[in-house]
């Protein structure tokens, strides 16, 4: 017959980065400079996530490979 493993409980969540939001922006003089790249299709308020080889928006999926 086939043994039943024991569950020893739930699995713990891995906790995410959290990044605020305060980082995408840069205060010169009176000037505010992004930071962070913007989506093409979603447009200026959308900012995209920066992975290892690319750029991603989280909101439509709109990609862009690092060169």
């Amino acid at each position: 017959m086939v043994e039943k493993k024991e569950k020893t409980g739930k699995r713990q969540h891995k906790k995410t980065k959290r990044i605020k939001k305060s980082s995408f922006y840069k205060v010169e003089g009176n000037n505010v400079i992004r930071t962070r790249k913007t989506c093409l299709k979603c447009g200026a308020g959308v900012f995209m996530a920066e992975h290892k080889n690319r750029y991603s928006c989280g909101k439509c999926g709109y990609t862009e490979m690092k060169k």
